[in-house]
């Protein structure tokens, strides 16, 4: 046992007992996004985090940053676009077209500053 580490024998080597130690908690769509970039694009970064056991912790907070960052963007939009609940009430698939319409736009501004970057 060397630094805390323990050891087991595989013929002539010894292989050191390694363990990822991270919550239960499950990444949600913009963190596998961001490990998904982070794989394809920025191998030695994504490395370095998966080995300091950094990638975990960093792709939940990428996630929440971005959830919250929707839930701000999404109303501030609404409002500019006219998006009110007498409209939902009155055309419910024009209301639904801009409701889509608007997410794509706040996902597009999240994923160029958060996950793409």
């Amino acid at each position: 046992m060397k630094n805390g580490l323990t050891y087991t024998k595989n013929g002539d080597y010894l292989i050191p007992d390694l363990t990822l130690k991270q919550p239960e908690q499950p990444i949600g769509k913009y963190g596998r996004m961001r490990r998904e970039y982070l794989k394809e694009h920025r191998p030695i970064l994504y490395n370095s985090l998966t080995l300091s056991g950094k990638l975990y912790p960093h792709l939940l907070e990428i996630d929440r940053t971005a959830n919250e960052r929707l839930e701000r963007m999404m109303p501030e939009l609404m409002k500019s676009a006219g998006v009110t609940e007498s409209l939902k009430a009155s055309d419910p698939m024009r209301w639904v077209g801009l409701m889509n319409d608007l997410k794509a736009q706040a996902e597009e501004t999240i994923l160029a500053e958060l996950i793409y970057n």
